[in-house]
């Protein structure tokens, strides 16, 4: 099992995970996904089990062992506009890979059930191109490229003409959980789970760091770029599951805090020498889940509620820009960003699967998560556009034999409002205008996501 865990730890290092509910991915497997991410009251398989209500798992017999593997797309757009200027920059990344593996054993006339997963549980990124289509530097020297018939996207202008320039993210959050469930009685259990937590995040170029400034403080180069930093951390969920025995399950669940060690940022100047390291410390929210399940002869739903708490987590209840306090600029903001500045989200999940046939279930499902970022420090949130609001599921499942169950999902998050608001610079921070908001200005972005994921189940001991 060891052996097991550290293989796929490292296969799933090389991927990058995109959230739905903020940075948070809605679900975990084929299952769980297309009934929406709901399985707090509702465990049809232990991805969702273990993942949302680690008590549920106690619904399961024998060894199961589950390997997930998907595609998925994000199309952001990200928009702004200052003067006369206004463009739309489109996302260019590509299809990511999405894999996840569980296996869980237990004796069926033993009340203990034990389970060991590593899932991919977060993430976000963003690959904008540079736009070259900018009228002058900001020495003022005039572009002879320029074609002002042509939309300009003033934010993915090069940084020496006042843009970030392209604009690139990757984050990505691999969670390696060992669950233990506990049956009480016929219909009560109990679920205990602690989490080793792998995380990693490159920016270019890097908000968190203060830039060269112009003279006289600096040489003017600008933001720098990172490589791929990574962090550990640790945290834990419990759970409780009720089962009636007839129709209703009910399920309730806290994962705490995941609390991280420091990225520590290598970072590159746009000219190739070194800039300074930064360390910047984002934790995972503290997630509270409540869930109810009804089951009929062929039918099964599920209907979760969560609160999810950026506002009380470290690299997302910050906002602004630091101030310096010390040096030549001691109590000027330095222009770096302090943190993301999100709101608590609640987040609802249902799903119904129907039995076609024993072999042959057929599954729906709805998630609706707020929307975590502020209107005016949607600026601050450009490398985690993670604003959809509404996604629809489809999926089905295939029982080959006793042994050998596939699943299959089609996930669609629809493109909504998104984020708005005005592009910000630490140079206009006033008394009155603490932000430092740019008159006549707008930056906003948006996006849709699709997914396609297959899972196989193998139980061992039919």
């Amino acid at each position: 099992m060891k052996k097991l865990l550290l293989t796929v730890s490292l296969f799933f290092i090389s991927y990058a995970f995109f959230g739905q509910a903020g940075h948070i991915m809605q679900g975990v497997g084929a299952v769980n996904m297309s009934m929406g991410g709901a399985a707090t009251g509702q465990p049809l398989d232990i991805n969702g089990a273990i993942h949302w209500n680690p008590a549920g798992l106690s619904k399961f017999d024998g060894k199961i062992l589950s390997v997930s593997a998907g595609a998925f797309f994000s199309s952001p757009e990200l928009s702004s506009s200052y003067g006369p200027l206004s463009g739309t920059t489109l996302d260019d990344r590509g299809t990511n890979l999405m894999p996840a593996i569980a296996f869980v054993w237990g004796k069926e006339e033993s009340k203990h059930t034990f389970g060991a997963s590593a899932f991919g549980i977060s993430g976000f990124g963003v690959t904008f191109p540079e736009d070259t289509n900018y009228p002058q530097d900001g020495l003022g020297n005039f572009n002879p490229n320029y074609d002002p018939t042509l939309g300009s996207n003033p934010i993915n202008f090069p940084q020496f003409a006042g843009g970030f320039g392209h604009f690139e993210s990757d984050y990505m959050l691999l969670q390696v959980s060992f669950t233990y469930a506990y049956q009480i009685s016929e219909k009560f259990s109990i679920g205990i789970q602690p989490n080793i937590d792998y995380a990693s995040l490159e920016l270019a170029p890097n908000p968190l760091a203060a830039p060269d400034f112009p003279p006289p403080f600096g040489t003017g180069l600008g933001y720098p770029t990172t490589d791929k930093a990574s962090a550990i951390g640790f945290g834990g969920q419990i759970g409780i599951f009720y089962d009636s025995g007839d129709i209703l399950k009910l399920g309730a669940s806290y994962k705490s805090k995941q609390s991280f060690s420091e990225f520590d940022f290598s970072q590159t100047y746009l000219d190739g020498s070194a800039a300074p390291n930064v360390e910047f410390k984002m934790n995972y929210p503290a997630i509270y889940s409540i869930g109810m399940g009804l089951s009929g002869n062929k039918i099964d739903f599920a209907l979760d509620f969560r609160y999810v708490d950026y506002e009380n987590t470290e690299g997302f209840e910050a906002s602004g820009w630091q101030i310096a306090e010390s040096g030549p600029m001691e109590g000027f903001p330095t222009g770096s960003v302090a943190g993301f500045g999100w709101e608590s989200v609640t987040i609802i999940s249902a799903g119904l699967q129907y039995q076609i046939t024993d072999k042959f279930p057929i599954r729906l499902g709805y998630t609706y998560s707020s929307n975590p970022i502020k209107d005016e420090l949607t600026f601050f949130s450009t490398p985690a556009t993670a604003v959809v609001e509404n996604a629809g599921q489809i999926g089905f499942g295939y029982k080959f034999n006793d042994k050998i169950e596939l699943n299959a999902l089609y996930h669609y998050g629809f493109r909504g409002d998104g984020a708005s608001g005005s592009l910000l610079s630490p140079s206009a921070i006033t008394s009155a205008n603490p932000l430092g908001k740019i008159p006549n200005s707008s930056v906003s972005y948006d996006m849709e996501t699709s997914m396609i994921q297959l899972t196989l189940n193998y139980n061992f001991n039919k």
